[in-house]
């Protein structure tokens, strides 16, 4: 038996610190307030000392909560004394412990108490088989944990965050500061959900205490203040009885009489403490599962109990979730045709017997599914049922006492919560509200109004493709694009018939729509080429419309996005659709520009063009003259702003939007277009964004380059390394630009990044604030927000205003450098109206207009004069009336003969005339008497009272222009939105330069500016010549032992074979030769100097990657079948500017396919297509085959070999590219490096030899000197090739082509004969 302790101080160690609202879903037979008989007495003492009061409602369900595992734990936690019964804890594991947990956490559950106290087990006797318990307070008791009902806590686990405070829906809590001791209950007792009840909605408000200094989590305000801004049957949900403040006796733990000293100082959690990760949520689901550690055997035996529990519930009182008997809104069955899981069939009893809360809660819900609700309740928001288990699984929230999933968080951590939600995958909707408790009440009064709860409203729709603001969007520089993709319905059964996209990708965090229709092949190319490009978060498509080739494409080449599907035409509209409502938006736009409102304007950005309707983008109204070659484009566009009308982004995306065409738009060929083309394989292969290791971008050609400061630099840099150059000219310009920031220049681009690295991320702050000039969504004017909205706003407008200014400070510093630079590229962004805008005057016209340092530290603008004329003229009309009140004062002294009479202010009196005693008779009889004193009486006369009101109007006025000034001060700087990002367009820009110009400092060995020649003649052969040729990204001190072997390699040109056939050893470095020459032809056509000592090339207008092993299981394709799908995709669209690079094609099936594939292809490359391209390849036949052709160059990657121990040979890589073909590729070698065991390295140099002598290494000219096998293998290599010849003749005479014929197959029988 434990020894004694002393009395409880009275304290609970309960750790919910978080305000209950557990009548939300409990609806009462009865009103009546009236507390039920106290309960009796226990007869034992117990851990708790629990204050007597009301009994509990016996239909209250147990209390769960859940631990958030990674919380820290408070060290001075608040106590709360609590009313609601403690839940019946599951059954004891019968489980044998021993040495092995000794120091580890758990709690014990103490039946009495029904809760569970929190310790470390210290030792453990083997004898007794008990273990010694030392709880949080440093007592101490031995257990029998194999008989006890314990669970194991991490190590990491902390206390509970209190994301709420105030009362409970059904619970009332006594707070106890575990300092002093004191206490504070309420008063006040109101029945849990008075429906009936008409009270002031402050009424039952009571004070709480705050919150511990760290803990970041809580919101400190008064209860009082939150329940002001609740209806009145919302305030009956949050008040509630209290207990009374007396202690009693203490009961004992055990009910069999085992003693266990009290301490008030101990970890208590609910018997039925949850394991978040467990709950099912079947209609709203992410997209991706978030993998979860395992749980204990104790843990397992808690949410079996958790789940029972809901389940239970869920069976009894929500049992139309079921699968079973589960409709949508339309009453259709899953399974049905049409059925619609998105929406729920509410059944009408149910209905009735929900409070007008609950019922506005389950009508959102019951039409959004498929979405979390934030519900907003005065200033927290609720999660309640299945969104529940999503709050405490995804956003670590504990759950709220009651018998209802049901958390909530303050209003101030909204934007931390949506976004981690809507990063995971879940659609989020906002739901917010649109009315104060004073509006319901005048409402009520005025039209009769019989609602008891305040309006709410849908004010957004957030998900990965419309977040624009959060912490991880801030310090995440890379575009979430949000894509719509429509296919024509053409049949697919012609595998070379081309297939037509519309496509639309919207950024929404910058307001970027890039649009565009293009033709693809049968393989979707161009689409893959674009999804490996923008990697969409999510994506927009019409229901059942896309082909199967279109959807694998899809799966193959995104990562894990969110899928929208829309109903064609009613959601996913068409181009005539489309243009009706995007008319109809800019037509009201135009109409609020004309009557003062933010005017669009034109710029750079976007131009407009008038037609009979409304005014659009210049972008939008060639795709609408083009007919049906944009109105693909027009559909995925209008399947966009549907989307986004549900989310209310669509009109204010639309007003400020910067419209891009998508390159491939038009069909335009690829001579007309004045960017390479780099396609899904080669991004991949060459690992330009991602690496094939984590996906992240470390090791990548865009983390070799990526030196820019600024957020949207780098975005940029993304979009010109996706992109390069294919027009010699444009290519010259930005190396000229690049070479005019080197030198004597570095120094002042060194200080201009300086300057730029305070800056925030302009484009997306500049597209808030645009958005904010806006008034919908959670922007709207009848949106109740308790924080300080305004005040962040400014704060975000004075930001703003400071880049802008930073970021014209900073150009205008770098423009010196011009008088020794002739980049006419930097002339034209460093000059002011050209690529600078001039907005000094704008800069300088808000930098009069207010004080930025006070109005950023007080959130209030006091604008100077003249800057706000509706405020300007407030304040004189208030100055005159002050005036004339004063004038009026020097009128009564004269009149009444007293200069001593004067004005004062008593209470909300003011502008009183303090008349003497002794002047009493001479007061006109029209003067009001309005107070007196000692010696003085105070009037109000008749022009006093009229001033008066006057006055107050005019100070009414003063205050509601003062209000509206930020909103005024943001429309005339969104006037000139498209001068702003034509400024950031500009910054950007040059903070890419500056990146590229110092990047060949990071490279190893010399570095050159490629020489770039012209191609205006067609007749000129292409050519790639390198001397000392290095890697942009290996360095030596990455590659451990040794360095890396620069080299010397030219392909095509005067004198030059147009391929190189490259054979040699395992890993001798022939797959990093190839992707060496690729990255360097990228660095070359982006502008950037390569690591070399000298670097010819002419402009290649596609470069075709075929390298590694993988396959696409999902997409229903082999290895095989991938490596030939990218093969065949080279065959079909290289041309002669093309550059190719085959890494051993024909290795996925047996020899004597692969080998034969891989020649077939060699020879359409060298003799059809023409193009520069690398072959590596470990058929040596190959080699053999073209050794004395002139088109193809046999080269090797030389190594030394010499005898190894169990006679394989031993290699030694020398990394240098040879002239000549290598005899074998020594994969024993690469056997023994990996440590096969002798035996089987023995065996396999035995085998080799074996092979090679029967295969033959190499063919004689003689036919005598041939193996029997190889001779045969020539001839009918020899008969095909005259067969496809035939073949291909387009005109032949008959009897020519009958003896042709007739030889081949007397030919054939031989070989058969002879096999």
């Amino acid at each position: 038996m434990a020894p004694s302790r002393r009395q409880s101080n009275g304290r609970s160690p309960l750790v919910n610190q978080q305000s209950q609202i557990t009548s939300f879903f409990s609806k009462k037979n009865s009103s009546s307030p009236s507390p039920s008989p106290p309960p009796p007495l226990a007869k034992h003492t117990s851990k708790l000392n629990p204050i007597p009061g009301p009994k509990p409602n016996p239909s209250r369900s147990p209390i769960p909560t859940t631990p958030s595992p990674g919380e820290p734990k408070l060290k001075k936690p608040l106590l709360v004394i609590g009313q609601s019964p403690a839940p019946t804890p599951s059954s004891p594991l019968n489980i044998t412990f021993g040495d092995e947990v000794v120091d580890k956490r758990l709690r014990v559950y103490w039946p009495l108490d029904k809760a569970r106290y929190e310790g470390v087990v210290k030792s453990f006797d083997k004898v007794s088989g008990k273990h010694l318990i030392q709880y949080d307070d440093s007592e101490e008791e031995e257990l029998d944990l194999g008989k006890e009902k314990i669970e194991w806590v991490e190590e990491t686990t902390g206390r509970f965050k209190r994301l709420r405070r105030g009362g409970s829906l059904g619970f009332k809590k006594v707070v106890i500061d575990d300092e002093d001791d004191d206490v504070e209950d309420s008063a006040n007792e109101k029945s849990d959900d008075d429906d009936s009840s008409d009270e002031d909605w402050g009424k039952n408000a009571e004070k709480e205490v705050s919150e511990d200094a760290d803990e970041e989590d809580m919101d400190l305000e008064d209860e009082k203040e939150e329940e002001e801004e609740l209806g009145e049957e919302e305030v009956g949900m949050k008040t509630s009885k209290r207990k009374g403040g007396r202690k009693t006796e203490s009961k004992k733990r055990k009910a069999n009489g085992v003693a266990k000293p009290e301490s008030g100082k101990k970890s208590k959690t609910s018997a039925n403490v949850s394991t978040k990760e467990e709950f099912k949520v079947p209609s709203v689901e992410p997209v991706k599962k978030i993998e979860t550690d395992k749980a204990s055997t104790a843990d397992k035996a808690l949410v079996v109990d958790e789940l029972e529990r809901f389940g239970k519930r869920e069976a009894e009182k929500l049992h139309f979730l079921g699968l079973e008997v589960r409709r949508d809104a339309n009453r259709k069955r899953p399974g049905d045709a049409n059925y619609n899981p998105k929406t729920l069939y509410l059944p009408p009893g149910f209905l009735k017997s929900l409070s007008g809360c609950q019922r506005q809660w389950w009508e959102f819900k019951s039409k959004h599914m498929d979405k979390v609700l934030f519900f907003k309740m005065g200033k927290f928001y609720e999660l309640f049922e299945m969104d529940a288990h999503i709050g405490a699984k995804e956003l670590n929230l504990q759950y709220m006492k009651g018998e209802q999933p049901h958390c909530g968080f303050p209003e101030k951590n909204f934007s931390m919560n949506v976004e981690k939600l809507a990063r995971k995958g879940y659609r989020v909707l906002v739901v917010e509200q649109t009315e104060t408790p004073e509006q319901l009440e005048l409402r009520r009064k005025e039209k009769g109004a019989k609602d008891k709860v305040v309006k709410r409203e849908i004010c957004a729709v957030v998900t990965r493709g419309t977040l624009t603001d959060g912490e991880m969007l801030s310090s995440n520089p890379d575009p979430s694009y949000l894509m719509a993709v429509t296919e024509s319905c053409q049949s697919s059964t012609n595998l070379n018939e081309k297939r037509v996209f519309g496509m639309c990708a919207v950024d929404v965090a910058t307001s970027r729509i890039i649009i565009g229709q293009f033709e693809d092949d049968s393989e979707c190319s161009a689409l893959c080429c674009l999804l490996a490009e923008l990697r969409p978060v999510e994506i927009i498509k019409p229901t059942n419309l896309l082909s199967l080739e279109t959807e694998r494409a899809m799966l193959r080449h995104t990562r894990t996005p969110l899928v929208n599907e829309l109903v064609p035409t009613a959601e996913f509209w068409d181009a005539d659709k489309t243009v009706h409502e995007v008319k109809t938006i800019y037509k009201c736009i135009n109409d609020q520009s004309a009557a003062g409102s933010v005017d669009v304007g034109t710029g750079a950005a976007n131009t407009y063009e008038d037609d009979e309707l409304g005014c659009l983008p210049a972008i939008l109204s060639s795709l609408l003259r083009a007919g049906v070659n944009g109105s693909l484009a027009l559909s995925a566009l209008g399947g966009t702003l549907y989307y986004l009308k549900q989310a209310f982004l669509d009109v204010t995306l639309l007003r400020f939007a910067k419209f891009e065409l998508l390159p491939s738009s038009g069909f335009s060929s690829i001579a007309q277009t004045p960017y390479m083309l780099l396609d899904a394989a080669a991004l991949e292969n060459l690992e330009i964004f991602e690496n094939s290791g984590n996906g992240d971008s470390s090791g990548t050609l865009y983390a070799q380059l990526n030196h820019c400061v600024t957020a949207f630099g780098k975005r940029l840099l993304r979009t010109w390394l996706a992109r390069p150059l294919y027009h010699t000219d444009l290519i010259k310009e930005r190396q000229d630009a690049v070479a005019g920031l080197k030198g004597e220049s570095l120094s002042y681009a060194l200080e201009f990044r300086k300057a730029l690295s305070r800056l925030p991320d302009m484009e997306r702050l500049l597209a808030r604030i645009f958005a904010s000039s806006e008034a919908n969504g959670r922007n709207a004017h009848t949106v109740v927000l308790y924080e300080d909205a305004a005040k962040k706003q400014l704060q975000q407008f004075i930001s703003a205003l400071r880049g802008c200014e930073l970021m014209v400070q900073a150009c205008s510093s770098l423009s010196v450098i011009l008088k020794n630079v002739e980049s006419t590229q930097l002339h034209h962004l460093l000059t002011t109206g050209k690529g600078l805008p001039n907005i000094n005057s704008i800069l300088k016209h808000f930098k009069d207009a207010f004080d930025w340092v006070d109005a950023n530290n007080s959130g209030r603008i006091i604008p100077h004069k003249g800057v706000d004329l509706e405020y300007d003229s407030a304040c004189e009309r208030v100055k005159e009336i002050e005036s004339s009140l004063t004038k009026h004062l020097k009128e009564q002294q004269k009149l009444l003969g007293d200069s001593s009479i004067t004005y004062v202010t008593i209470g909300k009196d003011s502008y009183l005339l303090e008349v003497p005693e002794s002047l009493r008779g001479s007061v006109p009889r029209d003067y009001e008497l309005c107070s007196s004193k000692k010696g003085f009486f105070r009037y109000w006369t008749p022009s006093i009272k009229k001033f008066l009101g006057e006055l107050s109007l005019a100070e009414s006025e003063k205050e509601t222009a003062f209000k509206n000034i930020l909103l005024r001060l943001i429309g005339r700087f969104c006037e000139d939105h498209n001068k702003w990002r034509q400024l950031v367009s500009t910054t950007a820009e040059l903070d890419v330069l500056i990146s590229l110009a110092i990047a060949s400092d990071f490279y190893e060995g010399p570095t050159c500016r490629p020489r770039v020649l012209g191609s205006s003649c067609s007749n000129e052969v292409p050519c790639f010549s390198a001397k000392g040729l290095g890697h942009p990204i290996l360095r030596s001190d990455s590659l451990g032992k040794g360095a890396f072997v620069p080299n010397d390699i030219s392909i095509a040109g005067s004198g030059h074979a147009s391929f190189i056939l490259l054979t040699g050893p395992n890993m001798g470095g022939k797959s990093t030769l190839l992707r060496q020459v690729c990255l360097a032809v990228i660095l070359a056509q982006v502008g950037a100097d390569v690591p070399a000592e000298q670097f010819e090339l002419s402009p290649v207008d596609r470069i075709f990657v075929r390298m590694g092993s993988k396959d696409h299981i999902m997409a229903g394709q082999s290895t095989f079948l991938t490596e030939l799908s990218e093969t065949a995709l080279m065959l079909s669209s290289a041309t002669q500017h093309s550059l190719v690079a085959l890494d051993e094609l024909g290795r996925g099936t047996s020899t004597s396919d692969g080998q034969a594939i891989a020649e077939s292809v060699l020879e359409h490359f060298v003799h059809k297509v023409q193009c520069r391209g690398m072959f590596s390849t470990h058929y040596h036949r190959l080699a053999v085959d073209y050794r004395n052709n002139s088109k193809v160059s046999l080269c090797h990657m030389a190594c030394q070999v010499g005898k190894g121990v169990v006679g394989a040979e031993e290699v030694t890589f020398l990394y240098r590219l040879t002239p000549g073909a290598c005899p074998k590729s020594y994969g024993v070698n690469v056997a023994r490096i990996a440590g096969l065991p002798d035996s089987v390295l023995r065996t396999a140099a035995s085998k080799s030899r074996e092979f090679e002598a029967v295969y033959g290494k190499h063919r004689s000219k003689g036919s005598e000197d041939k193996l029997p096998m190889q001779s045969s293998l020539d001839e009918m290599v020899v008969f095909i090739r005259e067969l496809i010849s035939l073949t291909r003749l387009k005109t032949c005479e008959e009897g020519t082509c009958i003896r042709s014929l007739t030889q081949l197959q007397q030919r054939a029988r031989m070989l058969l004969h002879q096999h």
